[in-house]
């Protein structure tokens, strides 16, 4: 398992872009998370809002929800608490801008995504299956409620929202894995923000428990493409989404292990289809980090390193 870990650490000490490195050094190395928060704030443009390929399918420089709710999600992996801190007060701003917000969820794709190297599921016509109303949207929520003011608009809106979500979903199964994650992060942050009473929680629960039972894919033959594997939703043995999935999720583990590629990197199981093939590289070189820093969360969680 040491020899996991150190090819791994080497592969994101000479490949990993700094943010990653910041996360990475945070989760196994005593990193602080204020570092991260430092590093995370360059990607963050003046109106609040998050840009610059954060979000590493998307080289769109401009803020758009995608990058804000990937910086929002980093933010929430690292488990930091001070809403007064400015990288956050400064995305509630932008969130309560309106900006790229609809009336009732966040925009998914923008038009300027069409103008920078992206993946085809990110250009602005793309008909992907991902594409739901509350992928994105639905963690917005989360983070707003999880960071906002109680008593401010902002708060409010978000926990709109996230009722609207909800009773979106009810009585239907969630049937994306990518929409499925953004309804859990949601659950989860409002559990942190202590608001789980302005939304229907238990109804919210037994949903995800259904759908995310269905979602994971336990024919392991498919697992070398992008499919629903258990860590999609599942970082522990603690997770309240493992008894109902304890041996396909024990598996996983070992599967990481024996996958890990001699660089000490995973493999990327998309491909920007032959769009932007050197911009590519360099995105694929950043999802290793980050694909590096998720499997090893997932050992750790399992006891494993």
């Amino acid at each position: 398992m040491n020899m996991v870990f150190e090819k791994a650490r080497a592969f994101m000490y000479r490949n990993a872009r700094p943010l990653d490195l910041a996360r990475f050094q945070y989760h196994f190395e005593n990193g602080s998370k204020e570092t991260v928060m430092q590093v995370l704030s360059y990607y963050q443009n003046e109106d609040g809002g998050f840009g610059h390929a954060v979000e590493a399918d998307c080289w769109n420089p401009n803020s758009i929800p995608l990058h804000s709710n990937t910086a929002g999600e980093m933010i929430r992996e690292i488990d930091f608490e001070d809403n007064q801190h400015p990288v956050i007060k400064g995305l509630l701003k932008w969130y309560a801008s309106g900006e790229c917000f609809n009336g009732k969820t966040w925009d998914i794709t923008v038009p300027s995504n069409n103008d920078y190297p992206h993946a085809p599921w990110w250009h602005t016509e793309s008909v992907s299956a991902c594409h739901t109303d509350y992928n994105g949207t639905a963690q917005i929520a989360g983070f707003i409620a999880r960071y906002a003011d109680k008593e401010s608009d902002i708060f409010k809106l978000g926990v709109r929202v996230a009722n609207e979500a909800i009773a979106a979903l009810l009585p239907e199964e969630i049937n994306d894995m990518h929409t499925c994650a953004c309804y859990m992060r949601m659950a989860e942050l409002f559990e942190r923000g202590n608001a789980i009473n302005d939304i229907p929680f238990e109804e919210l629960k037994k949903k995800l428990h259904q759908s995310i039972n269905k979602l994971i894919v336990t024919d392991t033959s498919k697992w070398s493409g992008y499919v629903c594997q258990p860590s999609c939703f599942i970082n522990s043995k603690e997770s309240e989404y493992y008894p109902a999935n304890k041996e396909i999720a024990d598996y996983e583990c070992e599967h990481i292990m024996k996958t890990q590629l001699v660089d000490g990197s995973w493999n990327i199981g998309w491909t920007w289809g032959g769009n932007y093939p050197a911009e590519w590289a360099i995105s694929k070189n950043w999802w290793k980090g980050q694909w590096i820093i998720q499997n090893l969360l997932y050992l750790k969680g399992f006891g494993l390193l």
